[in-house]
């Protein structure tokens, strides 16, 4: 039996799947937050929430490194920690510093800080010699304004430090980069109470299609799990509306999308102790990485692996987090796609009906989770204003993006907001 210090953690699914996952492994956690009600928030009336499963529950100031380090030294000493572990991208870097620290398993801090901030990735990356956007990053509004004249319109403009496609937008013309300038201005403070980093980050506009490649690295290897394909909505937002596993793509692109992936990784030094998310864009002119994320893919989509191919991303990544070799073998599960597609908010108001009939017991449905009616709804701006998500499984082929896709057209013919 090992025992991790699990610090922070997503409120979604992940914050289920990796408490689940270190106690199936026969494993003790101890848990470590600055505010646990965060977590309680987000359990389901009348059920524990999963995190509360941990040996120990400690409450420290987990956006002060500086001065967590020497706490987390003293609990070491007293309960003994075998790996430190993390699934929210704003507590990498921190989980990063803790297990150099300790001395215990992980990337470095400073591969794990470049890959958090995507103004450091898109550096590293060229400085690496991989094909990439002309990018500017900058503070002060002159500079934007003369960047984005360089780069040209239309492009993209992102928040270096937010997460979930957080104001991430096509900006079509120097209007529309002055509002979101002014909009992320009166955004100081991320949603776990740190201070932001000002810069905006802007890129050259990528056409095709994108996909995320899944891989796990240990012992100086990163080997591939897979590719999942996206389908991308909201603009000027870029909302995730679905995804599917593996993706439906020629062998050719899908060989792309690894090597690109595989490159981002070395160049980062993600080698040894990560299970990773990157995003590459396959564009026109080859692929183009759009973001690298050390942990695991977020929107279930380590479900969707799990269920073509039996490997459990987040057993995974609890096994790197101890130094251990993790389990990678690919089972027959009975189904050769998987998918799952969002509910996504187009408009304000309050939820009166969830969507049309449930589909819960229809043929190849895996999961269905609908916000509950009373909900107050957010006209969707990022990945973080769902209504609910339908996933199914395609026993035959890569049909299953197609099932989920008649399910939900059935359910936002139901979909009452006023």
């Amino acid at each position: 039996m090992a025992h991790l210090l699990v610090v922070e953690s997503w409120v979604g699914s992940m914050s289920r799947l990796l408490p689940r996952a270190i106690l199936e492994g026969g494993h003790e956690f101890t848990f470590l937050t600055r505010d646990l009600h965060h977590y309680l928030r987000s359990a389901p009336e009348g059920t524990a929430h999963p995190l509360l499963g941990a040996r120990n529950v400690i409450t420290a100031d987990t956006n002060d490194a500086d001065a967590l380090l020497p706490e987390v030294a003293r609990l070491h000493s007293v309960l003994g920690f075998d790996g430190v572990i993390t699934s929210c991208d704003y507590y990498l870097p921190t989980v990063a510093r803790i297990a150099g620290h300790l001395g215990l398993p992980g990337p470095g801090p400073e591969a794990m800080e470049n890959a958090c901030r995507k103004d450091a990735t898109r550096r590293v990356l060229a400085d690496a010699g991989l094909p990439g956007p002309r990018f500017a990053v900058h503070e002060e509004w002159a500079d934007l304004a003369r960047a984005a004249a360089e780069i040209g319109y239309p492009l993209v403009a992102k928040p270096v430090d937010l997460c979930a496609g957080m104001y991430v937008r096509r900006i079509g013309d120097e209007a529309e980069l002055s509002a979101l300038f002014r909009e992320l201005a009166d955004f100081p403070v991320n949603a776990r109470g740190q201070r932001r980093i000002p810069g905006l980050l802007l890129e050259e506009f990528l056409d095709g299609p994108e996909v995320s490649v899944e891989t796990v690295s240990y012992a100086g290897a990163v080997h591939m799990v897979g590719v999942t394909d996206k389908s991308v909505g909201g603009a000027p937002a870029f909302i995730e509306t679905g995804h599917m596993f593996p993706a439906a793509l020629p062998l050719a692109d899908l060989d792309a999308a690894e090597q690109t992936a595989l490159g981002a990784l070395k160049a980062l030094g993600l080698t040894d102790g990560v299970v990773a998310h990157t995003e590459i864009k396959l564009t026109s002119a080859g692929p183009r990485v759009v973001e690298v994320n050390p942990r695991p893919a977020g929107n279930r989509i380590t479900e969707l692996v799990r269920h073509v191919t039996g490997i459990d991303l987040a057993a995974a990544f609890v096994d790197v987090a101890l130094g251990r070799r993790p389990d990678l073998t690919r089972t027959d599960t009975g189904l050769r796609s998987a998918a799952i597609g969002f509910l996504v908010p187009d408009r304000t108001g309050t939820l009166e009906a969830p969507g049309g009939h449930q589909p819960a017991d229809e043929p190849g449905v895996l999961e269905v989770q609908l916000a509950e009616p009373g909900k107050s709804v957010k006209a969707a701006g990022s990945n973080n204003e769902y209504l609910g998500h339908v996933m199914a499984g395609d026993p035959d082929g890569l049909g299953a993006r197609d099932r989920v896709e008649d399910i939900l057209t059935g359910l936002r013919a139901g979909l009452v907001i006023r």
